[in-house]
């Protein structure tokens, strides 16, 4: 039987503009995470993906700030818990995070040993330094990283290593979650392939029990996550398994998405890759009905100007007033 680690019911969060002007950049999202399962989260720049991690980890700092919803780790709502809760009881222990630009997380005057000595004063005050020292080269040696490492400086590591080492520390208290925000970004091809068989190694020796990969690049998640979710202008537009998200996307956002970038396992033969006209909307001022209609090559009027429902078909989701089958024929009409 399947338990559900985290479960998120109509979250909102928004940035407070100068003007007190309220931009929702995380707009009623919603969904769960299997224990023991991997989600992927994708769409372009400024969908939300990065708002939506840091209000999963109760990060509230202005200008972000929460608006309504419920984000539950095990049944326990991390938005009634006071910052001293949350931070001694759930940060680093039920939820971890690897943020964007992590390779420039590391204070460059510090060793690594430094780092993962402050976390575990704060965790586990009871370890002396010889033990600490002792479960870090243990730890370091079992996904690969040599303990040399931990004598070292930030600056005198590459930057698939520095990304590496990160994500090391942030799981050294073997949280139940880890949420992983662009962890690929700016890395070689060679860096990002042992970052993601660290994150493998993680979930193989059961360090984290879960994992929420984020990124731009979705075709990658094919190789790392169960299933996908894809969000656009602050809402989840479609959600699917990897298999279905990459070869059989349903919302015109996630078929054109897909059709504007290189997808591996397809081969070029007969793929003519094509960009994705306009921009997002104004989160500002969102439009009524559908917030991709401006975009979408297959809007009718009914799109402009009802709001759209999410529908499920057979276990997957997607936001959009068509059917799958009308979906369908648009798409093989489109390629004929």
């Amino acid at each position: 039987m399947t338990t559900n680690i985290l479960e998120v019911s109509g979250l909102k969060t928004y940035y407070k503009t100068r003007l007190k002007e309220k931009v929702f950049a995380v707009d009623g999202v919603d969904f769960v995470l299997e224990d023991g399962k991997t989600l992927g989260i994708a769409g372009e720049s400024g969908c939300g993906k990065s708002t939506l991690a840091l209000s999963l980890m109760g990060f509230y700092f202005p200008p972000l700030h929460y608006g309504s919803g419920s984000i539950q780790i095990h049944g326990r709502d991390i938005m009634k818990l006071s910052k001293e809760q949350l931070r001694t009881q759930i940060s680093g222990r039920e939820i971890a995070y690897i943020p964007q630009a992590a390779m420039n997380a590391l204070n460059p005057t510090l060793r690594i040993i430094r780092f993962i000595e402050d976390i575990m004063k704060e965790h586990r005050p009871e370890l002396t330094k010889k033990q600490v020292w002792d479960m870090a080269v243990d730890r370091f040696e079992t996904l690969n990283l040599s303990p040399k490492v931990l004598r070292s400086y930030p600056n005198e590591l590459s930057g698939g290593m520095k990304q590496r080492t990160v994500i090391a520390i942030s799981t050294i208290l073997n949280p139940k979650v880890l949420i992983a925000d662009e962890p690929t970004s700016a890395l070689d091809v060679t860096s990002q392939k042992a970052v993601i068989k660290l994150m493998k190694d993680l979930l193989d020796k059961q360090f984290i029990r879960s994992l929420v990969f984020i990124t731009h690049e979705l075709p990658l998640l094919y190789h790392v996550t169960d299933d996908i979710m894809v969000m656009y202008a602050g809402e989840i537009v479609e959600r699917g398994t990897a298999e279905q998200m990459i070869f059989d996307p349903l919302h015109p956002y996630t078929k054109k998405l897909m059709g504007s970038i290189i997808v591996p396992e397809e081969g070029m033969k007969g793929h003519k890759l094509a960009a994705i006209p306009g921009t997002p909307p104004n989160l500002k001022h969102v439009p009524a009905g559908c917030r991709f209609a401006e975009r979408c090559s297959y809007a009718q009027d009914i799109c402009r100007q009802n709001n759209v429902a999410v529908q499920e078909v057979e276990g997957r989701q997607y936001r959009c007033h068509f059917d799958t089958g009308t979906l369908k024929e648009w798409y093989a009409n489109e390629q004929s």
